[in-house]
């Protein structure tokens, strides 16, 4: 899944219809936002999907490879992946550690895709690494709250995080 991650958004980016910059963005992050509400809306209910073990072997990659050009275009990495990774039914840490991961991936896939490109600037290379650790400082923070904080709560403020990413998609990139 993290190889294809990297795959589908090199992938965008050389068949032309990647870059954060294409005028197709704007289409493709309304379409992320309402499937991040939909995302929200469906993990408010008790409706809980599962990845069968049998299917992961061709499932992951597929999914990641839609994670990667999705990435490529909007810039997020949030769908299909995390849905995914959730449907895998792992243990709150294994996720974490799941989601995590994809996370630094997604992001490594992405820097080289900008930068392959030319869309990064070494002034804007340097903002970046600078934003790195209130990042650091806000993982661990977040690793010290999901210690300390109820399954249910986690849960409901993940949610509500979805719902406001993908309404602030759908609504503001008109």
């Amino acid at each position: 899944m993290m190889l294809a991650i990297c795959t589908g958004t090199w992938l965008s980016n050389y068949v032309g219809f990647g870059l954060l910059t294409a005028e197709a963005a704007g289409r493709a992050k309304i379409a992320l936002g309402v499937a991040l509400i939909a995302y929200a809306l469906v993990g408010f209910t008790n409706v809980r999907f599962k990845v069968p073990r049998t299917v992961e072997s061709w499932l992951g990659p597929l999914v990641g490879a839609v994670t990667g050009m999705i990435l490529a275009v909007t810039g997020i990495f949030v769908i299909p992946a995390v849905p995914y990774l959730q449907a895998m039914k792992l243990d709150r840490d294994e996720l974490v550690q799941a989601l995590g991961l994809n996370f630094l991936v997604a992001t490594v896939a992405l820097a080289g895709s900008l930068t392959g490109n030319d869309v990064v600037t070494a002034e804007i290379g340097w903002a970046s690494l600078l934003a790195v650790a209130p990042a650091l400082l806000g993982m661990a923070g977040g690793q010290w709250l999901r210690l300390r904080i109820r399954p249910d709560v986690f849960r409901l403020c993940f949610f509500l995080g979805m719902l406001l990413l993908g309404g602030h998609l759908a609504l503001l990139h008109r």
